[in-house]
């Protein structure tokens, strides 16, 4: 088994990487024998894993109720929310409760704010069953759920007690959530890390297929490097920000298509190529780095060109309405190089255009 640390000024929790931990009790410290537990999950994600959670949790001598919320990004709403209130409640849940969020990222925003909010805060365990979620979302204590007009407005910074990433979830995962969550991996290393960049160059063909050895490597490193940026700046006042490459771009394409006709990963993509041009035009890399951002995000199947019919000017309304909007000035990550970010509020709405305009089907 493979463990990452996430040390926070007040504690710490363990991310725990392995193939069939569900299976096994002793997964899911800090639970214990009495406890009680509220599992969140989908009817997606159920048939494959929740009795497999349910017996280990069982046996470790914990009282077990489940709710299952609407399957889908359009679904990560206020009324996903109310369900799990309302199961809880039901079923006489206290704040010794335990909340476990088991499935994918929309799994874990929502659970984890139904924990932040319940009688003003339960613990909560993250179980994360797509690869994006285990390198990306699980893991920093970011929730939410999404309004009509902007993704992710509504929610908190909420810490798990820990995260159990069993890589044996990913083998029911279609290959089309596969490559969304490479996406967010390739992010890691174009903002963060250019050995790892190098090193996803020569085994992205193994991601693509699940390569065991790969894809634990992959996870532990990105979980490593979103742990660091994570114990630096939790709530996100200078060096997390990063994290968002390409997300205001993409967060956009996801807005403007409707939540769940593009993937989070899909338009996090397209993103990247958008603000690895606008790096390019701003001076900072050259041309053959934007290539080579291309040319892996190709090999991961992921799309590199923008949604069809996507007019550039459409993206301007949902990226002004960004979390990242301040003093009425754009804030958008931008690479220096390969492997190093930046945040500028420096860019005029013209050159956001053209970056754009790059990536746009004629």
């Amino acid at each position: 088994m493979l463990q990452v640390n996430v040390e926070l000024k007040e504690r710490r929790y363990p991310i725990r990487i392995a193939a069939g931990l569900l299976s096994d009790p002793n997964s899911y410290v800090p639970l214990k024998a009495g406890d009680k537990v509220m599992i969140v999950s989908n009817p997606t994600i159920a048939p494959h894993y929740l009795a497999t959670v349910k017996k280990a949790l069982t046996e470790l001598g914990c009282s077990v109720d489940s709710v299952l919320i609407p399957d889908g990004e359009k679904y990560k709403n206020l009324e996903s929310l109310n369900l799990i209130f309302t199961a809880l409640l039901e079923k006489n849940h206290n704040r010794d409760t335990t909340l476990i969020a088991l499935g994918g990222g929309v799994i874990g925003d929502v659970a984890g704010y139904a924990a932040a909010s319940y009688q003003r805060g339960i613990r909560f365990i993250q179980i994360p069953t797509t690869l994006l979620a285990q390198v990306d979302s699980s893991v920093g204590g970011k929730t939410a759920v999404n309004h009509p007009l902007g993704k992710n407005m509504i929610g908190a910074f909420y810490q798990p007690a820990s995260v159990i990433i069993d890589t044996n979830t990913l083998h029911t995962l279609a290959k089309r959530e596969v490559s969304a969550g490479l996406a967010e991996v390739i992010k890691y290393g174009a903002i963060f890390d250019e050995q790892f960049f190098a090193w996803l160059e020569e085994n992205v063909d193994k991601l693509v297929a699940l390569e065991q050895q790969a894809i634990e490597y992959c996870i532990q490193r990105c979980c490593q490097l979103k742990a660091d940026v994570v114990a630096r700046d939790e709530t996100e006042k200078g060096d997390r920000a990063l994290l968002n490459l390409g997300h205001t771009f993409g967060h956009a394409i996801e807005a403007h298509m409707g939540y769940g006709s593009w993937l989070h990963g899909e338009g996090v993509a397209v993103g990247m190529l958008e603000a690895a041009e606008l790096s390019r035009i701003l001076g900072n890399i050259s041309e053959s780095d934007v290539a080579r951002l291309e040319k892996l995000i190709a090999r991961a199947v992921l799309p590199t060109i923008s949604p069809d019919g996507m007019q550039p000017q459409e993206y301007l309304p949902y990226m002004w309405r960004d979390k990242k909007v301040l003093a009425g000035k754009l804030r958008l990550i931008l690479l220096k190089a390969l492997g190093k970010a930046y945040v500028t509020s420096e860019v005029t709405e013209e050159q956001v255009l053209a970056a754009i305009e790059k990536f746009t089907q004629k």
